[in-house]
């Protein structure tokens, strides 16, 4: 039997709060947005990567709080794609260079975090 709906969505949100609250104070300074969502993307990546390696040895409510709540909040798409459109408009050639380097990164540690915890 599934978890209750209303106690599933609870657990989400408890997780998609912390993970918002993480990317903004990632964000602030000294990192700054650029840095800071570079950092919440590659280590959200990470994170989901080891949480979908293990998902069979963990409850339900924790694939819940820390994946789709916490790592989905903390990694945003939208913030990524804003950034570098801004960056884009002031120079193209680093604004390519964060969008690869996000997403070469992102790639790389979900794969290896998955990796090395997969059975």
């Amino acid at each position: 039997m599934g978890m209750p709906w209303a106690w599933a969505a609870l657990v989400v949100a408890v997780g998609g709060a912390l993970g918002a609250v993480a990317r903004h104070l990632l964000s602030m300074p000294p990192a700054g947005p650029f840095r800071g969502v570079l950092v919440a993307n590659v280590v959200g990546a990470g994170a989901l990567g080891a949480l979908v390696a293990t998902a069979d040895r963990v409850p339900p409510a924790v694939v819940l709080l820390l994946g789709t709540g916490l790592c989905g909040a903390l990694t945003t798409w939208s913030t990524l794609a804003v950034q570098t459109w801004e960056l884009g408009r002031r120079d193209v050639g680093r604004a390519a260079a964060y969008l690869a380097l996000t997403l070469a990164l992102g790639l790389a540690t979900a794969a290896t975090t998955y990796a090395v915890l997969a059975r």
